[in-house]
């Protein structure tokens, strides 16, 4: 297999390595990989249900809106945001600085698109205790109109032990203290929409649905299939709860 290791860094998590090979089985298409010691963290062959967390969870907003996504990896989800003409600005948060290195330096398929699109800003930090404090470090009080999560294999299965907290109904509550009213908060998993979760996620937030995606996996010749999880903030700051026709106009 023709292998190209494009970046490397040790990490506290493991190696991370970005990677271009030469898949055969697709007419020698080069394919881009990024692991985390054992882990694959993403490829550029299977990326419909990372595109899809941007669309389904900004399908329900409207107006001007202001972004947030947890993970940066190959852009996918980033540069899918971007398709959409009402996003005013996007903050893409990556724990690793040479994530975002890769894309300044285009090594990346997105890396052109993300860099040179002027309402994309590209940041290191630590998301999930970034979740506790203000995503924005430069305005604490910065709330957004929705946060697009892809970090962990899914709410059960964690790049990092800490991260557990997260999925918590106080690690929730402290997303959904950084959003506007009527705001989203949407979630890729790389297992099969979990009933439970969802029910969770509805609790913490007062609305939520999950949606199957699925993909065809060249190696298995079938249907692969990931999750998103989409919440939506219901009530006002007073706790009252907006009509269907408040839900739907734009957000304020």
């Amino acid at each position: 297999m023709n292998v190209q290791e494009l970046g490397f860094q040790k990490t506290r998590l493991g190696d991370l390595v970005l990677r271009r090979r030469v898949e055969t089985l697709l007419d020698d298409r080069d394919v881009f990989e990024v692991k985390l010691g054992d882990e694959y963290l993403m490829s550029s062959l299977f990326t419909e249900a990372e595109q899809q967390l941007a669309t389904l969870g900004l399908a329900p907003l409207s107006g001007e809106l202001d972004i947030v996504i947890g993970g940066l990896g190959l852009g996918y989800t980033a540069a899918e945001a971007l398709k959409n003409k009402s996003v005013r600005h996007l903050l893409v948060i990556d724990l690793f600085q040479a994530v975002i290195d890769w894309h300044h330096d285009r090594l990346v398929p997105n890396g052109d698109i993300l860099t040179k699109d002027a309402r994309c800003e590209l940041r290191q930090g630590d998301f999930f205790e970034l979740a506790r404090t203000g995503f924005d470090t430069e305005d604490p009080e910065r709330k957004f109109d929705a946060i697009l999560l892809d970090i962990d294999h899914s709410p059960e299965h964690f790049l990092d032990a800490g991260n557990k907290s997260l999925y918590t109904s106080e690690g929730l509550a402290s997303i959904r203290n950084q959003l506007k009213p009527k705001a989203c908060f949407a979630l890729w998993s790389n297992d099969p929409a979990n009933e439970d979760f969802t029910a969770h996620l509805r609790s913490a937030f007062g609305s939520a649905t999950s949606h199957n995606i699925e993909f065809p996996n060249p190696y298995t010749n079938s249907l692969s299939v990931n999750s998103v999880y989409v919440a939506r903030v219901i009530r006002d700051e007073s706790g009252r709860r907006f009509t269907k026709e408040e839900l739907y106009n734009p957000v304020t």
